[in-house]
């Protein structure tokens, strides 16, 4: 029996159904979106500003707001004029983070890590042109790091960042160089681009990267990746600790330490990759 040629009617109802998938994906990723500017605000942004960063119209926007706010995605704060992530979203970010198989491998690594040095450790993975901490240790001494799990931080200012882009290959670190946001967080934040390939190459000769001061005023990071079997890097690893509690001897103790609970956890992962 010969394969018949479609009909008109049935070439239709594909490219409808076509079109529908295709204006299904555009809408969810107005949502995904709108979700992201609320995530990313340093405080709850409003609707007002939530259509100047997106550039939807504004009756857009508060009908995406509306669904997220339905679905437990976002919530209502500061008397119901600015939005949060809503709690349905943290349980499942949380979910997520709990069964990587990253984090499992780490943990112990990372807790050793920790008590050794008696500072902030995290545990960080990249995401859409930044990195993001999927894990925090935190440090017993009363002056703590302002992070938490779940912030984003710059490819080009932090030293998870540093570390992350100091394992790609030129060709690979260039347009994330070229796309990342430069911006000046502190005075000792670097912006000029070849000064930013100058500490990229640095970090990828002594194999570990270092933030001075450029994420948060007096604060001072190591990073180090952690190689898969691949030998791609999977992850990063920092130390974060105040200026005035940095010991003269950094090499002994928080690279040394750092670079061997990196190698610690590589061994742990064996040949399977972070989820």
């Amino acid at each position: 029996m010969s394969t018949s040629e479609p009909s008109a009617s049935s070439s239709a109802s594909t490219a409808s159904g076509d079109a529908k998938a295709v204006a299904g994906t555009a809408a969810f990723s107005k949502f995904i979106a709108v979700l992201q500017l609320i995530a990313d605000a340093d405080t709850p942004p409003n609707i007002a500003k939530l259509v100047a960063a997106s550039g939807y119209p504004r009756p857009t926007v508060h009908r995406i707001v509306a669904a997220l706010q339905a679905e437990g995605l976002v919530t209502a704060v500061g008397g119901g004029n600015t939005f949060a992530l809503g709690t349905r979203l943290v349980s499942l970010a949380s979910r997520s983070w709990e069964r990587s198989d990253l984090r499992i491998a780490a943990v112990d690594a990372l807790m050793e890590l920790r008590n050794s040095t008696s500072e902030t450790v995290h545990l960080a993975v990249p995401s859409d042109g930044a990195m993001v901490y999927i894990e925090k240790l935190e440090s017993p001494h009363a002056v703590r790091m302002a992070s938490r799990i779940g912030t984003r931080v710059t490819l080009t200012s932090s030293s998870v960042g540093k570390a992350w882009l100091a394992t790609l290959t030129p060709a690979e670190r260039e347009p994330l160089l070229q796309h990342a946001p430069r911006v000046r967080f502190t005075e000792h934040t670097m912006t000029d681009l070849d000064a930013i390939r100058e500490e990229i190459e640095l970090t990828a000769q002594r194999g570990y990267a270092e933030d001075r001061e450029e994420n948060e005023q007096s604060i001072w990071c190591y990073g180090a990746a952690i190689l898969g079997a691949d030998g791609r890097a999977v992850g990063c690893v920092s130390i974060s600790m105040p200026m005035f509690r940095r010991e003269a001897d950094a090499q002994r103790s928080y690279v040394e330490p750092l670079l061997a609970a990196c190698r610690a956890i590589a061994a742990r992962l064996g040949p399977v990759s972070a989820r």
